[in-house]
């Protein structure tokens, strides 16, 4: 997997490497300040059940942006962004069933295609290391590991099933900041959904959704889990529906917004 050697200069270069194919790597610190974007995109037909499932579970699918159909843009996102081309990798589901990974979805696009932007916990990562708190998988040029729970969302329509959460090791107090911290976030998953004792929530560390990220815990440290933007995929699953796109794991949109934008006071 291609990490970040230096981040770029602005969202919009980083999107020009992604867009050109320069770049197709983790997306984690690619852009410092800026916020990341979770996507799902689904037909026309498929969308408003999708859309009351975000609303219903806004912590794992706080959204932030959603297209006009057949519109590949943003504009609330970025001035100069293409949802076809400007995500690092694509996973594809057909009825539901994972079927391919791209770098880029031209070939896929139709006239009814929405696109949907959900928050990302890559934001609240920055306000994390900010205030000090070691985030040890980043250093290594890896992100957090992500689980499947035993926590079944709250369906719509076709769209139900469980919670996936990103997992982040800390010592007592940094914990307790850590909880302080994200609870600014709400439009980028908020505050955990469960600290201590994995078993409680269904999950064995060292089984990862996808083998996505590092679930070392050291001596001494709490896991705490955050809701995923991978939730969504699971929903997915389940729901069937004949083409949906979502981003691949960790590589995510780059937009224009600042992370301060959605933080709350």
């Amino acid at each position: 997997m291609q990490t970040p050697a230096a981040a770029f200069s602005s969202p919009l270069a980083a999107r020009q490497a992604v867009r050109s194919g320069s770049y197709t790597g983790y997306t984690a610190a690619l852009v410092p300040g800026y916020v990341q974007a979770n996507i799902c995109i689904l037909p026309k037909d498929w969308a408003s059940d999708f859309l009351l499932y975000c609303q219903r579970n806004s912590r794992p699918c706080p959204l932030i942006a959603c297209s006009d159909p057949g519109d590949p843009r943003l504009p609330s996102l970025g001035a100069d962004l293409d949802i076809r081309t400007d995500v690092p990798r694509y996973h594809v589901f057909r009825n539901g069933v994972f079927t391919e990974e791209t770098t880029d979805i031209s070939a896929y696009w139709r006239d009814d295609l929405i696109t949907f932007a959900l928050g990302c916990s890559f934001s609240f990562e920055e306000a994390l290391r900010d205030a000090g708190l070691p985030l040890r998988y980043l250093d290594l040029g890896r992100v957090a590991g992500v689980y499947e729970t035993t926590i079944e969302t709250a369906a719509a329509g076709p769209y139900a099933g469980p919670m996936l959460v990103t997992m982040r090791p800390f010592v007592a107090a940094d914990a307790i900041r850590a909880i302080q911290i994200t609870s600014r976030f709400p439009n980028v998953h908020g505050a955990p959904v469960h600290i201590g004792d994995p078993a409680l929530i269904g999950i064995d560390l060292s089984k990862r959704y996808r083998d996505v990220g590092d679930g070392t815990v050291g001596r001494g440290e709490l896991p705490v889990f955050w809701a995923c933007g991978l939730t969504p995929q699971m929903a997915v699953m389940r729901a069937k529906p004949p083409l949906c796109i979502t981003h691949a794991p960790s590589c995510m949109l780059v937009t224009d917004l600042r992370n301060s934008s959605l933080a709350t006071l």
